[in-house]
């Protein structure tokens, strides 16, 4: 049997509270080391309940605009994975309860490569992670070798995942499942609530995991919304773009830069809170 994870525990916990995730992604390294660990450390106490932490990489090719410059400013600094996961390491030396989910792309993990990127993670206190262009049927390429220590491996369902598709991305699933709530990039558009609850229903017919939602969530009253169908919420590109308004002429961080991520995170954590218990 699986042992449980600070994923598992968490959920748990948010369903006895009758509320929904608040999942909180950004980009390690944006806009400069500091300030990202500065970030990352305030996340929880702003409301964040999981973080995705984004493994910058070149060529995003899923992201939007605003995570594709999240991913560009945190290379220009510096940003590597080795620097990824020793911003994990410091962030468990504050905080050993909050899960965080490094997510991106294979070939930063690849040319690490994959058994020593795997064990970093895992010595470092990652709880698991999301690949967005590795398939089911390359599970035993990385899936079954991070479950194997441990870790979870989260896959994404989508609009365009159909009733014959679906049991193959569940199959080695674990943590929980994220439904991607629009075709097309991060960011791009706002999610048609109705089309996102009847997909969501439709995976928990065929999952015990919980399912969260995520792409194009940017507002507490959009992700109030969703929170009505889905066991948490998702938010980035808001978050992303949010550094990006706050950096100086010469694209460092500027005074207000951290204390604006961490209100708006505050806000969107409070419409969260205030969406209908669930049972």
């Amino acid at each position: 049997m699986r042992p449980e994870t600070r994923i598992d525990r968490c959920f748990a916990a948010l369903k006895r509270e009758g509320r929904p995730a608040f999942v909180t992604f950004v980009t390690a390294g944006d806009p400069d080391y500091e300030t990202s660990k500065a970030i990352l450390l305030g996340l929880p106490e702003a409301g964040a309940d999981v973080i995705e932490i984004g493994m910058p990489f070149s060529d995003p090719m899923a992201d939007g605009p605003a995570v594709q410059a999240s991913s560009l400013r945190a290379l220009k600094a510096g940003q590597t994975m080795k620097r990824t996961l020793q911003l994990v390491r410091e962030f468990r030396e504050k905080d050993n309860l909050t899960p965080v989910i490094p997510m991106g792309y294979y070939n930063p993990i690849y040319v690490y490569p994959n058994d020593a990127f795997l064990d970093e993670a895992r010595d470092s206190g990652v709880d698991g992670m999301i690949v967005v262009d590795v398939p089911p049927e390359a599970d035993e390429e990385l899936c079954l070798p991070a479950i194997e220590r441990g870790l979870s491996f989260i896959r994404l369902a989508t609009p365009t995942t159909d009733d014959a598709r679906l049991p193959a991305v569940l199959a080695n699933t674990s943590g929980f499942v994220y439904y991607v709530s629009i075709t097309g990039i991060t960011g791009a558009a706002a999610p048609v609530v109705s089309d996102v609850r009847a997909q969501v229903a439709r995976i928990k017919r065929s999952t015990p995991l919980p399912v969260v939602v995520g792409f194009g969530v940017r507002t507490p009253e959009q992700a109030r919304t969703l929170a009505d169908c889905a066991d948490g919420v998702v938010v980035g590109s808001a978050l992303v773009e949010t550094i990006r308004t706050t950096l100086g002429p010469d694209g460092r961080a500027g005074p207000d830069t951290i204390s604006a991520v961490h209100r708006i995170v505050q806000n969107l954590a409070a419409g969260l809170r205030s969406a209908t218990a669930r049972v």
